[in-house]
């Protein structure tokens, strides 16, 4: 009977924007398919770089070239998606692109939270332990952190998924957000195995997303330590440098997320819901490309080598 019931749901109705005045989602859509393409444009270029120029053929330079592959398929699952709605009457989405775009997002979202601890761990090596640097991230092992991550990002992804719509879905189909979100989306569940699959689900994802802050935060202990122990002003300097993009996209990133999952529990509106959303699904992939591009200076000085170099080689 429950399989019954689970097969009758053929879509639900995304909701995210529907209070929003009409004459805004236009603007909306603009501002947010800037944005996107912003994204897309940064994250490619970084690749570019980085694939074109062999000073940058070493580990950090290949975790950023991940991660940037994790961030374009990860706002790839949700934002065109969301840019069609915005400008469409028809807001419904199939059960199984639901499921999907659950899954994808969960899958790379996670896999950059990891790609993110692995490049703390790779910071941590480079200035803890400099002698041994090219042993402990040795091509293969570097291969094996990256693969880690992603197979990491997929069980997560499958493990949500599968507990959120192996659940029995009753009543109005409509989400209360721009996205096959977990929240809104078990608030249409029923069943006494709702409040046990929620509490799991919500253990399983902090337990992972802490765990990675927290590997972060001793890795920067450790530099940190590390770098104080360094006699001249301008070794510091150097050190520190090095970790500086990394470190502000660490903070951008879990400042953003603690803000959208871990807010205290109250009356909120939808607009309010939806506004909260995007600041972690469109804002935080558009600053990182951005971070890494200006804080980064082999990287920014290798962009222009490479890019400005063919377009106005004059200015060189």
């Amino acid at each position: 009977m429950q399989g019954d019931n689970r097969s009758s749901v053929s879509e639900f109705i995304l909701i995210g924007f529907s209070t929003f005045p009409h004459q805004l989602l236009p603007a909306f859509f603009l501002l947010f398919l800037l944005m996107y393409l912003f994204t897309l444009l940064g994250n490619l270029l970084i690749m570019a770089t980085i694939w074109s120029e062999h000073s940058l053929h070493m580990p950090m330079y290949l975790f950023l070239c991940t991660l940037s592959i994790s961030e374009i398929l990860y706002t790839f699952a949700i934002i065109p998606r969301m840019l069609a709605d915005l400008l469409s009457s028809q807001h419904s989405i199939a059960f199984m692109a639901c499921a999907s775009q659950m899954f994808f997002s969960f899958t790379f979202g996670f896999t950059h939270s990891f790609l993110l601890t692995v490049m703390g761990y790779d910071r941590y090596v480079a200035i803890c332990y400099p002698l041994r640097y090219n042993v402990l991230m040795s091509p293969c092992g570097c291969a094996c952190l990256v693969a880690w991550s992603w197979a990491g990002g997929s069980i997560m992804g499958l493990v949500v998924t599968m507990s959120i719509f192996h659940l029995t879905f009753c009543g109005p189909h409509k989400v209360h957000h721009f996205a096959c979100h977990v929240p809104p989306l078990l608030k249409l569940a029923c069943g006494d195995n709702v409040p046990v699959v929620a509490m799991g689900v919500g253990l399983v994802c902090i337990t992972a997303l802490l765990g990675c802050f927290v590997l972060i935060l001793l890795s920067y202990a450790f530099i940190v330590a590390t770098i104080l122990r360094i006699p001249s002003a301008e070794g510091r300097r150097k050190a520190f440098s090095t970790c500086a993009s990394h470190l502000t996209v660490v903070v951008v990133h879990y400042g953003f997320a603690s803000v959208v999952y871990l807010k205290p529990k109250g009356p909120q509106s939808l607009e309010g819901e939806a506004f909260m959303g995007t600041t972690y699904t469109i804002l935080t992939p558009f600053l990182s490309p951005i971070i890494f591009s200006l804080r980064n200076k082999e990287l920014k000085s290798a962009m222009k080598k490479t890019f400005l170099g063919k377009l106005c080689p004059e200015k060189l």
